[in-house]
């Protein structure tokens, strides 16, 4: 089958080729056909090394498809259904689980990074990234990493709410708690920025304000629910013009930097909730001083997944965007087949991108 592998860190690009193959499928694993998948920030990450992943490995992980094969413990899906895959499937055992907060689990993560789910090259092994390896035209999975969803949701959408929404809305959601009458800003406006700023807009947020350095970003923003949009080096301004001075109830960083985060540190009321969505690197450190930590009553709130139980949330965020409550069509900026990788991956380092989905047949 084809897919895109990455051999090195630092390669010129990705390899495409057809010749993959997939390990056997076991008792509790489904094998997906993937149908659409995303092309995130993320995926971006591992390309560059700041998240490292056992190499060479099939880049992907915000994906949809319909299931092929299943094993023989597998109840929960079939053949045909039409499925969401979770980077992070929920064991249901380990403490995280049993606390409820299955986002936090690593027993399937952490398989991903020892099992190889690929062959190439006759016998070549190669790693999905998070397990996963959604840039690929089949990937094996957990059972638990495959939830069934409306087959009425087309895949593009269905694909989006694999990582993007579900980290974005369920921050909002999930995470940050976000009432009726709040106030809320948004530091980063890709794909995941314009899901919290859709997720305060159905949480009934009276004032979002988007913030970006790309003025391109700005227009999709405010016509997924931003009222108001603008660059960093004016925010302090629309601090005072949209709050008083006072600041915003919530501020939320997505864009997986520690600058951003400082930018969003800065937009947020005293006593209110400073909420960390973006993937950032191992290095790099926020300057936050012990003195504002504490009495600036501000809370830090690290949301992981958007906090999410995929099966709850999944379903959720798709009813949502069948009854027209969620634009996932607007947050797409191109639709491309697997060989447009390359381009694909080179647009997102552009920044102009907002979320391209690779369609496959």
């Amino acid at each position: 089958m084809r897919g895109a592998l990455l051999h090195a860190v630092g390669d010129g690009g990705l390899d495409i080729r057809d010749d993959l193959t997939l390990a056997p499928v076991g008792p509790s694993d489904v094998r997906v056909r993937i149908r659409a998948t995303g092309v995130c920030h993320t995926d971006l990450s591992v390309i560059n090394g700041v998240l490292p992943m056992p190499l060479p490995v099939v880049p992907g992980h915000e994906g949809a498809g319909e299931v092929v094969e299943v094993g023989d413990r597998v109840t929960a899906v079939r053949p045909g259904d039409h499925v969401i895959i979770s980077w992070t499937p929920a064991c249901g055992d380990c403490p995280d689980c049993v606390a409820g907060q299955p986002f936090l689990c690593t027993t399937h993560l952490k398989d991903g990074f020892v099992n190889p789910r690929f062959r190439y090259d006759g016998d070549s092994p190669a790693f999905g990234m998070a397990g996963c390896g959604t840039w690929a035209e089949e990937i094996v999975v957990p059972w638990q990493g495959a939830i069934k969803i409306d087959p009425e949701v087309p895949f593009e959408a269905a694909a989006l709410i694999g990582c993007g929404v579900t980290t974005g809305v369920g921050a909002v959601f999930n995470t940050a708690r976000v009432g009726p009458g709040s106030t809320v800003a948004v530091v980063g406006c890709g794909g995941i920025g314009l899901s919290v700023i859709q997720g305060a807009r159905v949480s009934g947020a009276t004032t979002i304000l988007a913030v970006d350095p790309l003025e391109s970003k700005h227009g999709p923003a405010l016509k997924v629910g931003a009222t108001h949009a603008v660059t960093p080096d004016r925010l302090a301004e629309a601090v005072g013009t949209l709050t008083g001075g006072r600041g915003f109830d919530y501020g939320f960083e997505a864009a997986g930097r520690s600058a951003a985060i400082m930018t969003a540190w800065q937009a947020t009321r005293r006593g209110g909730d400073v909420v960390v969505v973006g993937a950032g690197a191992m290095d790099d450190l926020v300057p936050l001083s012990a003195f504002s930590l504490l009495f600036e009553g501000k809370n830090i709130l690290s949301s992981l997944y958007g906090g999410a139980d995929v099966r709850r949330d999944f379903p959720r965020f798709a009813e949502l965007y069948k009854t027209g409550r969620l634009d996932l069509e607007s947050m797409i900026s191109a639709r491309i087949g697997l060989s447009d990788l390359n381009d694909a991956v080179a647009a997102l380092r552009g920044g102009e991108a907002l979320r391209q989905i690779v369609v496959l047949g």
